[in-house]
């Protein structure tokens, strides 16, 4: 049986630093436990993979804003974390009302230590319990795996591998296609109703085939039925094989898109674009996607791409998602608009990035695009400072300046420059803990209208003429209408770097 985060409450280690409940989340200590991990950084969501309970000692959470609180908050919400427990003290002495307040909408337990004690010790005591559940799982995976081999070998189809896999994990299982058609489905012996769903992706070759959903009991075991489902993803991709095994055109864009991704020589991608239905010398734009639910959105990203770019392909390597679109030549930055729109109008989850190449010329080119789109992303922590569009999702040409600083300036000479245009700002925000270089930055982006950037960073239009004012004293006046505004706006720019 799982691990919940009462076993873990009750738990001697945990329990010596008196945990409270501050959030009224329904049934929260029936949740179930995946690890104990402790980190005072706020940036740690995208690294965490869910089902953990988050220790903290609070020190980051003591200096940092209460709209970075509730950031964290969310950002862990959304990442699946079971739990987020916070020792108080003399830096911080109670919860922030704001925390508990974005918690309880966001669904995630807030847990207050009253006591100090040792998190290497808690994680320790209740992770070695957790290790020996894991190895458990892993094995009755194993043996669900090989269960599901023996009924394939023996001729099977989808829906016998399917009723193993039910009868083991007590789950629904359903196989289904990146379009939404049901491929194959099993039903547990004993139905109890509605329960919790989680989904394996299941690819063939490099590209997503189907997804797997097991629908869980609400008694059940979701973390078993996960294991079963992800030990037995080759067993399927096999059966796939058998069923609707692929065509000569989709193995040969199976291997553009490695090409691409690898950045394989341009001739090479010339013999294999037009195998796989891209032109040599149609514009193509490359898009690269990060995500904790890149299955989720391959699904999305193949319907806007079939719907408007009959010619183009999508490729998924571990974490990260890739795709090519090939336009008509007289209508290629039309085109390329028209996908960044459809692009923005998606639900990104939180945690995800999605960033569209510049228009290479050619197939021979993608790589380089893909190359400038990969970059982008690396930009993504700063892309709340002015630049990109919503929703998760950046314009590399919005990036020109830095993509270009990047490659072509060292990071001595980019820091230089930046000092001698903007030292006093960043030596002010460092003694006096202001914001001043991100108002100038925000102000520049804007084209210096300043109700524009006041609204952006959500200051009365007084507030925002005090900053400018500041600014201006400490950069040597008013840059508008001057040869200094483009050095400025150019070290601002290079400061995120």
């Amino acid at each position: 049986m799982s691990l919940l985060l009462a076993d873990a409450f009750e738990h001697h280690s945990l329990k010596a630093a008196e945990p409270i409940q501050r959030t009224d989340v329904p049934e929260a200590l029936s949740r179930q436990l995946r690890w104990v991990h402790s980190s005072e950084v706020l940036d740690i969501a995208p690294l965490l993979r869910g089902g953990e309970l988050l220790l903290t000692g609070g020190q980051a959470l003591a200096t940092a804003s209460d709209e970075r609180r509730v950031d964290y908050v969310r950002q862990l919400a959304a990442r699946g974390v079971t739990a987020l427990a916070i020792e108080t003290g003399p830096l911080l002495p109670a919860i922030p009302a704001s925390m508990l307040d974005a918690g309880q909408d966001a669904g995630l337990p807030v847990i207050e230590l009253r006591k100090v004690v040792p998190f290497v010790g808690i994680m320790q005591a209740i992770n070695s319990l957790l290790v020996s559940e894991s190895v458990a799982q892993l094995q009755f995976g194993d043996e669900t795996s090989h269960a599901m081999a023996a009924e394939l070998a023996h001729g099977g189809g989808l829906d016998q591998l399917l009723y193993v896999l039910a009868s083991r994990t007590g789950a629904s299982a359903r196989l289904v296609s990146p379009s939404g058609i049901t491929l194959g489905s099993a039903t547990a012996a004993a139905e109890t109703g509605p329960g919790n769903v989680t989904t394996v992706d299941v690819p063939v070759r490099g590209v997503l085939a189907a997804r797997l959903e097991l629908e869980v009991p609400d008694d059940g075991d979701t973390n078993l039925a996960r294991v079963a489902g992800e030990r037995c993803v080759d067993i399927l991709g096999l059966a796939l094989l058998q069923r609707m095994p692929p065509g000569l055109k989709e193995l040969a864009g199976i291997e553009l898109m490695r090409a691409v991704s690898s950045g394989t020589q341009s001739w090479r991608l010339q013999q294999l674009g037009p195998a796989s239905g891209f032109p040599s010398s149609s514009p193509v734009v490359a898009v690269a996607v990060r995500s904790p639910a890149a299955g989720q959105l391959r699904t999305q990203l193949d319907n806007i791409l079939q719907a408007s770019f009959p010619q183009s392909a999508s490729y998924a390597d571990n974490a990260e998602l890739i795709a090519l679109a090939a336009f008509p030549p007289g209508a290629a930055m039309a085109s390329r608009m028209t996908l960044m729109q459809a692009l923005q109008a998606l639900e990104v989850p939180d945690g995800s990035a999605i960033a569209v190449g510049p228009l290479a010329q050619g197939i021979g080119e993608a790589p380089w695009s893909l190359a400038e789109a990969r970059l982008t992303l690396e930009f993504t922590p700063r892309a709340g400072t002015g630049l990109g569009g919503g929703n998760g999702v950046l314009d590399a040409e919005d990036f020109a300046v830095e993509r270009l600083a990047e490659g072509s300036l060292d990071r001595a000479t980019r820091e230089r420059f930046v000092q001698r245009q903007l030292g006093a700002v960043v030596e002010h925000d460092a003694q006096r803990r202001s914001d001043l270089m991100r108002t100038l930055a925000v102000w520049l982006d804007t084209g210096c209208n300043t109700a524009q950037a006041a609204r952006e960073l959500h200051l009365e239009r007084q507030s925002m003429h005090h900053r400018l004012q500041r600014i201006f004293e400490l950069c040597g006046g008013d840059p508008r209408g001057t040869g200094r505004l483009a050095a400025l706006h150019l070290a601002a720019r290079l400061a995120r770097l």
